[in-house]
């Protein structure tokens, strides 16, 4: 079933009044008609209405509310991607992936071994297209929320935006001990805000990581092999997304 994010200005009664670019995707690229499902999510309220589609008009569609739902697909924690900026168009990737496995925001850093280099005007451009792609990704993997992709963020401006995080780690090719890797991540925790750091494709300059660590950033390792950014951002995330679930999922039955 296709999902579309509404305002919650767009519920009346027991109807849902659809607007804006979602209209012309539902009625000239999906083809929808009267009679089919949909599922249109309030990001607001935190609410999920299954509809069937009554209306097709020139500006807008009209949808029948069938039922409310009001259980909660996040993650129980919020995880901060910092991302080093890659070349090409690796960053879609790694935003696609990143809001599938859960992640509540994702900061584009620009770190010292980055080759992509964004002026001002390029940057938001980049960072608008960044925002669509995470929509279309929260749509398709029934989030109740679009994460948001932030202004890039330098190295340093970076730090100071985790500084009151919980859990604050970032992979780092010369780091060893996969069970302090373990441990780190087993200190993740339902309630708690995480930042997890990721290095561009030359990785980070030692002078980061010295940085990183006086702000309380642990250095960890995936592994003994070297990860693509792409790969290092996707592990790590799964690995978050299934400490977290299991978590949620023994304090529901009441083992914690």
């Amino acid at each position: 079933m296709y999902q579309f994010f509404i305002e919650p200005s767009d519920v009346q009664g027991g109807q849902i009044v659809m607007t804006g670019s979602d209209v012309n995707h539902i009625k000239n690229v999906l083809r929808m008609r009267a009679g089919e499902k949909i599922a249109a999510v309030s990001e607001a309220e935190g609410k999920k209405y299954l509809c069937e589609i009554v209306r097709l008009e020139e500006e807008g569609i009209i949808c029948r509310v069938l039922s409310v739902e009001e259980e909660d697909t996040e993650l129980p924690a919020k995880i901060f991607l910092f991302q080093g900026l890659p070349k090409g168009d690796k960053m879609e990737l790694i935003l696609q992936k990143a809001v599938e496995l859960g992640c509540f925001e994702v900061v584009p850093v620009a770190c010292r071994r980055c080759v992509v280099k964004l002026d001002e005007k390029k940057q938001k451009s980049r960072v608008s297209r960044w925002q669509g792609i995470s929509e279309a990704a929260a749509k398709q993997s029934g989030r109740r929320i679009i994460p948001r992709v932030h202004e890039v963020m330098r190295f340093s401006e970076a730090l100071r935006y985790a500084a009151d995080m919980d859990v604050k780690l970032i992979p780092y090719e010369q780091a060893e001990n996969m069970f302090e890797t373990k441990r780190i991540l087993d200190t993740a925790e339902p309630g708690q805000r995480i930042a997890v750091f990721i290095g561009p494709e030359g990785g980070f300059e030692a002078e980061e990581i010295e940085e990183a660590k006086r702000e309380g950033v642990i250095p960890v390792t995936l592994g003994r092999r070297i990860l693509r950014t792409e790969t290092a951002a996707i592990t790590v995330l799964s690995w978050l997304m299934y400490r977290l679930e299991q978590m949620a999922e023994e304090r529901d039955k009441g083992n914690l």
